[in-house]
């Protein structure tokens, strides 16, 4: 390791960062800034690619094999309740939050409360964003 006496940084030279906008190009988080908008929040807002798969993704097979719903009606649900969330927050930079929703299991038919947390955080130029992601995941 270079020791450089000017870098008092304890764990070192940094050897790999990731931007928010590498990312959403990525797949790993998926904007959806637009729809959020729609639901009331002023900041950019993306999921994680796991808390997409699990609350929002439906497809017309699922449709067909458990009960109608749609994806743009599955996002609604999370950013609202996220939004109502916010809403009640008392300050901190994550904030936890319930949703129903049908899982993905191939024969579930009734919503099951699914947590999910939301974190505010900085984004790509410092500037202030949201990331929904399941309880697990920083």
């Amino acid at each position: 390791m270079h020791n450089d006496p000017l870098n008092n940084d304890p764990f070192g030279e940094l050897i790999y960062s990731f931007s928010r906008a590498q990312a959403i190009e990525d797949g790993v988080l998926i904007d959806v800034t637009e729809t959020a908008q729609e639901a009331g929040f002023r900041l950019p807002v993306a999921l994680t690619s796991a808390a997409w798969h699990q609350t929002v993704e439906w497809t017309d097979a699922d449709t067909k094999r458990q009960t109608p719903q749609d994806e743009s009606g599955r996002l609604w649900d999370v950013l609202w309740m996220a939004y109502l969330a916010a809403k009640r927050a008392s300050g901190g930079c994550r904030v936890p939050f319930n949703v129903l929703v049908v899982p993905r299991s191939g024969t579930a038919r009734r919503p099951r409360l699914m947590a999910l947390a939301m974190h505010i955080g900085p984004g790509d130029g410092g500037e202030p964003v949201i990331i929904i992601m399941l309880p697990n995941e920083d």
